[in-house]
């Protein structure tokens, strides 16, 4: 079975606490929930994959804070090994690109949208998170996780994409 390594960025609201989901709306599980991100390219870190496909899929500049998880699951065609970030917008706005919808979830709406199945182990994630004070998911995914804690994020990723002079601008109805 053919093996898919991405990155998953958990976007959180500083003031809220609240988290950033988005719907798919393309391919086979359009319509699904998940957290944004997107595929490693060769020679890339985690970190670095997640800040530039934030930036592609949305528009902002996002500032990686640390590792939640990583979820491995096995869809009917592929197997997903997903990692997942703490992240907060460090410049610009989110900007719907690819996505059909976008919500900032709180802890207890959590479980208000129809996440993707490997996205569930995510939530559990985030939530085992928020009860214990650490990143943690013991027994979140059908292949295992990986815990761990990023202690020095890339702050290099974040200046290389504010130094291009990255477009930011507003789209009505589609910011968030």
């Amino acid at each position: 079975m053919k093996t898919i390594e991405v990155v998953a960025a958990i976007i959180k609201d500083p003031k809220t606490g609240a988290v950033f989901a988005t719907q798919r709306g393309y391919g086979d599980y359009a319509g699904g929930w998940e957290f944004p991100g997107g595929k490693v390219e060769p020679g890339e870190t985690p970190e670095q994959a997640i800040v530039r496909e934030i930036h592609e899929e949305l528009e902002a500049i996002i500032a990686v804070d640390g590792f939640l998880t990583t979820v491995d699951w096995d869809y009917p065609t592929f197997h997903l090994t997903m990692h997942c970030f703490w992240a907060h917008i460090d410049h610009g706005s989110l900007e719907l690109l690819e996505h059909s919808a976008a919500k900032w979830l709180s802890l207890p709406d959590i479980d208000s949208v129809d996440w993707l199945p490997a996205d569930l182990l995510v939530v559990d994630a985030i939530k085992a998170a928020s009860t214990s004070g650490v990143a943690k998911a013991s027994g979140a995914s059908n292949r295992g996780t990986k815990e761990g804690s990023l202690s020095d994020p890339d702050e290099k990723i974040v200046r290389s994409y504010s130094e291009t002079g990255a477009s930011c601008n507003k789209t009505p109805g589609h910011n968030f």
